[in-house]
């Protein structure tokens, strides 16, 4: 998967697994991940699918369906990817969170809904709910932020609601952060993310 690798200072840090929204590309959530952890290790990934000359991670049928068939295989060619970055790069393969925009949010939530321990934790910037009616894996204590907007047109603040619902039964520990706005990433919305990930990792400036 083309991806971009850049070497925190703290090695005990976890590594930022950086996942764009539709229409993206690798540096778009560089910026973002040096905010959240300053001293971590950043892995940006592309997305391998184009729509309309736009990459993302998996296919989609319509607005807010998605090809489930795609998005399974993605998800797995993703954790097969992380599973090697691991070794090429040196850096813990348990110890990776996910810091997810839109499709990118999917794919991660997508990671945690089919292999356990997947991600140490994540950072869900509007999320849907990448698969129903599955048994999620064990999530004891999974930390993860989700960031919503109350206007959302993409993500309605009911679909943030179930998923919630889903990583809480699955035993994670789920944050939830709402913006009276819509579907953007909003710069306040980055601030609570970054100061929750440093109350969940102890992360170092």
């Amino acid at each position: 998967m083309r991806h971009l690798f850049e070497q925190g200072t703290d090695p005990k840090a976890p590594t930022l697994l950086l996942l764009h929204g539709t229409g993206g590309t690798e540096r778009d959530l560089l910026g973002l991940g040096r905010m959240i952890a300053p001293s971590s290790s950043l892995l940006s990934v592309r997305g391998n699918v184009l729509e309309n000359g736009m990459p993302r991670f998996f296919r989609r049928l319509a607005e807010g369906v998605f090809d489930i068939e795609d998005l399974i295989f993605r998800t797995e060619e993703l954790q097969n990817f992380l599973d090697e970055a691991a070794g090429q790069y040196g850096f813990d393969r348990n110890n990776i969170v996910a810091v997810g925009y839109s499709n990118g949010a999917n794919i991660a939530g997508s990671l945690m809904f089919h292999y356990e321990g997947a991600l140490r934790g994540a950072i869900l910037h509007h999320p849907m709910v990448p698969r129903r009616g599955v048994q999620l894996p064990a999530l004891n204590g999974t930390p993860v932020f989700v960031g919503a907007g109350k206007n959302d047109p993409i993500c309605s603040p009911q679909e943030t609601d179930e998923l919630v619902q889903l990583l809480n039964d699955a035993g994670a520990s789920v944050e939830v952060h709402w913006e009276q706005a819509g579907h953007q990433l909003t710069r306040t919305e980055a601030e609570a993310a970054a100061a929750w990930f440093k109350g969940a990792f102890g992360a170092s400036e």
